[in-house]
């Protein structure tokens, strides 16, 4: 999978679901009734035109949710990222500060 862009690549997955649903023996009609959509969007997405969440529902309705981890595994969070995350810690107590502040005002 070496395509060179968004499209050729949407493409490519396209043809791969449409394969793993070949594979499966499955119709069009069959994939799209266990997904619970339209047989008009499992075509689109065999020509890679799919939003997120549908993609996600012909995964499962093939039984291929197991591919998401090889396909984009869980990233952790890196070390600086959690300092970025957790803020500013304060590093030491402040010194008492003067009652200059602490002045009620003439009115």
């Amino acid at each position: 999978m070496n395509s060179s862009t968004a499209a050729a690549l949407a493409e490519e997955i396209g043809d791969r679901l449409k394969q793993a649903r070949l594979n499966r023996d499955l119709t069009q009609s069959e994939v799209a009734e266990l997904a619970g959509i339209a047989r008009k969007t499992v075509l689109n997405a065999e020509k890679g035109k799919v939003q997120l969440d549908i993609m996600i529902a012909l995964l499962m309705a093939l039984d291929l949710t197991q591919q998401i981890d090889l396909f984009l595994p869980k990233q952790e969070i890196s070390p600086l990222q959690l300092v970025k995350l957790q803020g500013k810690k304060r590093q030491r107590a402040s010194g008492q500060r003067s009652n200059n502040d602490a002045e009620t005002p003439e009115w």
